[in-house]
Formats: C-alpha cells, structure tokens, sequence
C-alpha cells in the first residue's frame, strides 16, 4: 500500500473537500480522487462519500481514520531517525494566522538554536480549527488564542502572550474618543467566528454599542489597510508585530478594564511528543516570559 494514497485519504478528510486537500498536497482534484480511490480498491471498501459541497468519511472511513493518522506518524518519525534527527520524531503544529508571523519566528530560532536536527510540520489556521486538530490528535500541540472554555484533562495550556483590545483608527481620528468612534464611525468588525472576533463582540455588546457595520473579516493585517484607506474603524487585539508598513493609522486605548486576548500553546500531555512541545513551551517562556503567572 502506497502511504501517500492514505495521505491523500486523511488530507480530503481533514479539509472536508477534494480541491482543499489538492491545493495543500500540490496536487490536481482528480490525482487526489484517484489516490483515495486506489485506497478504496485495496481495501475493499468505500472511504469517502460526498455530501452536498463537502466530502466526509464514510463509517468505514471513520473506523480506519486514526490507524492511517498512526502510520503516516510512524512513516514521519522514520524518516526523521533516519536523518539523525531527535528519537521523539516530528513535531506537527498548528499556529493560528495572527501568530504565524509575531509570536512565532523568535521561538522557532530558539528552539533550533536548542534542536537544530528538529522537524516541525506548521499547520496554519483558526484557533478554533486548530484546537480541535490537537484535541484530535492530528497535532501535537497549537499556538492560538485561549478557549473560553474548560479544556479536557489530557490537554494544557499555557499563556504565551496578552494582547489588549484597541480601538484602530485612521491617523487623522487620532484625538478622539475609542467608544465615540465605534459607536459613530463604521465598523470593520474582526470576523466574530474566531475567538478573538467574538471578544470584540461581547466587549461591543457589554457597552451597548450598536456600530454601523460596513466589512466582517478575519484577517488583521487587511483590516489595518482598510482603516489605513478610510474604510472605518475596527476593534482588534493589539497584537504582536509586525504589523503592515507604512500605514497611516492610530491604536486608541479603551478605558479600563480592557479585555484581553491571551495566545498561548495548547498540547496533549500525556501524548507521545508531550517532551517537545514542553521544549517549544520552555523556549517561548523565554522569550515572552510568562503572562498571568504561568
């Protein structure tokens, strides 16, 4: 059996769709269809199933999902042994898009200065995605933005980095109030399907402020290039640089109490990689330190 073909399979699993899976293997649609098919011919049984726009696993796809995760792991730490690299394989982790360019670089330079014969696979996404990708097994550990909920007992988290809420205005809006602007100018909301859109929100809701909503995004850096252009004003973390060049912008504070969105690194404890991602925590402690007291 071909190892890419179960590839193929858990990657059109993952991302629920056949051009998603192709677009992140470097692969056309029908050589994915083909190799999940190939799979289904030496197994005997259908894997996959399309529903409506997406495509799910079919029940003896389910049964079959984590052994092939398992295997393709395996074939990972392999390759890395094989390469003199570290005995405990691979790290797969995800990193939320606001992170991918702030929080993480200096921990990563840490880390290799530490393991320089590491692998680390980074897997981009939304918090929310990403932390269910861990709680799943399909990673060894994320950094994304704090759940507001209670996490499983074979997860843990540790804050990394606080991020107060601001209000981003164009720079000649400088002098005025971050409440006034909100409730008058039009609002590029910070998508409320990520957890720290919602953040905005609920501050938004708190405050009993019903903003002219023009743009929902979940992108940071092109909602300071749309307030850089006159679009409006939004209300995002203040998060970790860099931030786009050259824009003619202002961060406003909001009175006191400020919510805070905290990005930090979730992992599985008791999983077989636990020793790496607390090598990647020690590293990040060092170069943020450790907000809250953790």
């Amino acid at each position: 059996m071909d190892t890419r073909f179960l590839q193929s399979f858990v990657m059109v699993v993952d991302c629920g769709s056949l051009a998603e899976a192709a677009r992140r293997l470097d692969l056309t649609p029908a050589a994915v269809a083909a190799r999940v098919k190939a799979l289904e011919g030496d197994l005997g049984a259908s894997l996959v199933r399309r529903a409506g726009r997406t495509v799910k696993a079919t029940e003896a796809g389910m049964k079959i999902l984590d052994a092939a995760r398992g295997i393709l792991r395996d074939v990972r730490d392999l390759n890395a042994i094989a390469y003199g690299d570290l005995p405990l394989g691979e790290l797969r982790l995800g990193v939320s898009a606001s992170a991918l360019t702030g929080v993480m670089p200096p921990i990563l330079r840490r880390l290799y200065d530490q393991h320089p014969k590491l692998a680390v696979f980074i897997e981009p996404g939304s918090s929310s995605h990403l932390y269910h990708q861990v709680s799943s097994g399909a990673l060894d550990a994320a950094v994304i933005v704090e759940p507001q909920f209670t996490l499983p007992k074979p997860l843990e988290w540790r804050v990394l980095v606080e991020e107060p809420l601001c209000v981003l205005a164009p720079a000649a809006m400088a002098g005025r109030d971050a409440l006034e602007l909100l409730a008058s100018e039009p609002l590029i909301r910070y998508d409320r399907a990520m957890w720290g859109g919602r953040l905005a929100d609920q501050y938004l809701r708190e405050h009993q402020i019903r903003p002219r909503e023009r743009i929902e995004i979940d992108a940071l850096n092109a909602i300071a290039v749309f307030v850089d252009q006159g679009l409006g004003v939004s209300l995002v973390p203040d998060w970790t640089p860099p931030w786009p060049e050259g824009l003619q912008i202002v961060r406003l504070p909001l009175p006191p109490p400020v919510p805070v969105r905290r990005m930090g690194l979730v992992w599985t404890s008791q999983g077989p990689r636990a020793a790496l991602a607390r090598a990647l925590l020690h590293e990040a402690q060092q170069v943020w330190g450790s907000p809250g007291g953790d």
